[in-house]
């Protein structure tokens, strides 16, 4: 009943409007788009946002924001227009239309050869359908349409379509009448133009990867067509002129080359008449969840011309976690992510005591240290970038999910927890713990996976890991170069259930340093250095100690120097080996399949007893986890690394 009085309504508009002189229509219908403009505030957004990413980098913010308003106002003119002159004669059509280069599709119809007719929502284009059957009436035209979720006002338009004498083909129905049409020399319309979902083949589309129908392309490699692309542009008061392009030939392309060359000639179109496009369409759509491309059947077409770094950035903010460890083991996850488009940009924001670590991922493409003053003061650091297309959240926090939600970012991504469900727009499922326990990187790759990424092993067992730009040593070390630096980490910043005996780290230091001239690198916190001077007055002039006396970057610089670390179930653990510096670690109370060092080369020294692993801070018996493992157990493992060559114990810088 609701269709129908909807419908009913319809014709009473539609006869009101035929009723009305063409130039009268022009006047209301710049009035009703211009008060369309003022409080239609969702789809005026959508139509800047299409308009900066097409004309962004050549018009001024007020500029766009003129050409959206003239949108609206040149859209509501011809939609009164069309729906008057959707049953009018055609000599009442021939009078306002004029027409150049037809001549292009009737040589080819005329010569045997079946043409492909690529559309775009460009001016009056509901009014081609009127006019081109009518100018072809000596071959098949037809024309390819998807049905309005009104029955009624579909079968009208289906009437009014058809009176002109084109044939009408629904998409669901598939293409094999279109291609036996265009077969027998025919013509088929199609518009090409709009987001093309998940079937689509993403190809750039002023410079920004867009998903593109093929489908133009698929029928004209099919029946030997060729492509000749069609647009109807205002010409003033109730005045329009339809232009037709030259012919693409077809023979010796591919499908995808067609597609991204149809997507230029739309462009090209667009740009003559910018006011006569539909921005309200959202074409750069970001799909749910696969956003990465790397999974789509049709994938990504880049012609040689255009390499990735030309392309107009997908721009993906990664909140990282607060933590170091944790944040070096979603560096595979980063990774992962950033080969999931050619476009894709890396931003991370991070906690400012941390964010130099991301110095080392090539694949982050700019950082962004995040203020200790707040959560206003964050959301402030984010909202001073360019617009972000997506937030990726890592940590399982609240303040985090809030931070990118108040920083407007339209797409957000991440786990459940913490009551933020409401935060975020994109839920990434937890996983169900069957079977062994898995890396903690896989709690984040399984993000990345979410997103459309290609996951495998490789992202976590690959023997080089990400490390770029290598700083310059720093001075505290620069007099040791002539000796070999063993780095040693005694602290754990979760509790002391993590820390291995401080007498058994000096001893085993002092009897490694008795068989090799090897100097002692102390590395911890402010919170460590009590247990540092204990070690420190053990080895004497065998250590340096910069327990709380670095910077995380002097701590890159410092471990870099080191031929491999001793070290408990650290932060410190993970940063040695994103910088390939191989480790000795002991664990009791954690357990090394989930928080193990990545990559290869390493040792874990760890005594399986019954009540370990168990994730306490502080051992409520007798720390009989850590005290299994002995001092020489510590030594013989350090000793043994020591003998390796150096090019197998360090991945290159």
């Amino acid at each position: 009943m609701l269709d129908f009085l909807s419908y009913l309504f319809y014709r009473a508009l539609a006869a009101v409007v035929a009723a009305l002189p063409l130039r009268l229509l022009f006047v209301i219908g710049n009035i009703t788009g211009f008060f369309s403009w003022l409080i239609l505030g969702k789809y005026r957004c959508l139509a800047r946002h299409n308009l900066r990413i097409a004309f962004g980098a050549e018009k001024s913010p007020r500029e766009l924001g003129r050409l959206a308003r003239r949108n609206f106002q040149r859209l509501s003119t011809n939609l009164l227009s069309s729906i008057k002159l959707s049953a009018a004669p055609f000599e009442t059509l021939k009078k306002r239309i004029v027409i150049e280069n037809f001549e292009v599709l009737d040589r080819h119809l005329r010569a045997g050869r079946p043409v492909v007719l690529v559309l775009s929502h460009l001016g009056n284009w509901e009014l081609v359908a009127q006019i081109v059957p009518r100018l072809l009436a000596d071959f098949r035209i037809s024309t390819v349409y998807q049905k309005l979720e009104n029955r009624f006002i579909d079968q009208y338009v289906h009437r009014l379509r058809a009176h002109t004498g084109a044939q009408l083909f629904d998409r669901k129905e598939g293409f094999q009448k279109p291609i036996e049409l265009l077969r027998a020399g025919g013509l088929i319309g199609i518009l090409s133009d709009q987001h093309a979902g998940d079937h689509g083949l993403w190809a750039p589309f002023f410079g920004r990867l867009a998903s593109t129908s093929p489908l133009p392309a698929l029928l004209a490699k099919r029946t030997n067509a060729v492509i000749v692309a069609a647009a109807l542009y205002t010409d003033g008061v109730a005045r329009w002129r339809l232009v037709v392009e030259p012919a693409l030939d077809t023979k010796n392309e591919s499908v995808e080359s067609l597609t991204f060359k149809t997507n230029e000639i739309i462009a090209q179109q667009v740009r003559r008449a910018p006011e006569d496009w539909f921005w309200l369409h959202n074409r750069w759509k970001t799909p749910c969840p696969n956003f990465l491309l790397a999974r789509y059947k049709r994938g990504v077409y880049l012609p040689a011309t255009i390499p990735a770094k030309d392309l107009q950035p997908f721009r993906i903010l990664i909140r990282a976690s607060n933590w170091l460890g944790d944040s070096v083991i979603s560096v595979p996850a980063v990774r992962a992510i950033k080969t999931g488009r050619p476009d894709a940009h890396i931003t991370i924001a991070a906690p400012k005591k941390i964010a130099a670590i991301w110095k080392l991922v090539p694949e982050v493409d700019e950082i962004i240290p995040l203020p200790n003053r707040g959560l206003f003061a964050a959301v402030r650091a984010i909202r001073r970038q360019p617009r972000f297309d997506v937030a990726v959240v890592f940590p399982n926090s609240l303040r985090s999910a809030l931070e990118v939600w108040l920083s407007g970012i339209p797409r957000r991504v991440g786990y459940r927890g913490h009551s933020r469900k409401w935060l975020l727009n994109q839920i990434v499922p937890e996983n169900e713990r069957v079977g062994p326990p898995e890396h903690q990187a896989f709690h984040y790759l399984r993000i990345a996976k979410n997103l459309g990424a290609e996951i495998s092993g490789e992202f976590i067992a690959s023997k080089k890991m990400p490390n770029a730009q290598r700083p310059t040593p720093n001075s505290q070390l620069s007099t040791l170069n002539s000796q070999l630096l063993v780095g040693l980490c005694p602290g754990a910043e979760y509790g002391p259930a993590k820390r291995w005996l401080p007498e058994r780290f000096a001893e085993a230091a002092t009897s490694i340093a008795m068989q090799r001239d090897v100097k002692w690198i102390l590395f911890g916190t402010k919170k460590d250095a009590e247990i540092g001077e204990k070690i420190c007055t053990t080895l004497g002039d065998h250590c340096v100690n910069r327990i709380g006396q670095t910077t995380i970057q002097q701590l890159i610089d410092e471990l870099r120097e080191c031929r491999l670390l001793l070290t408990n179930d650290t932060g410190t653990m993970h940063l040695a080996s994103l910088l390939g510096v191989p480790v000795v670690a002991i664990f009791g109370s954690t357990e090394p399949r989930m928080t193990g060092p990545l990559g290869d080369g390493h040792v874990i020294l760890r005594h399986q007893v019954e009540c370990s692993p168990c994730f306490l801070r502080q051992c409520p018996i007798d720390f009989r986890c850590m005290k299994a493992v002995t001092v020489q157990e510590a030594v013989d493992a350090v000793l043994s690394m020591l003998a390796r060559p150096t090019s197998s114990s360090r991945a290159p810088a």
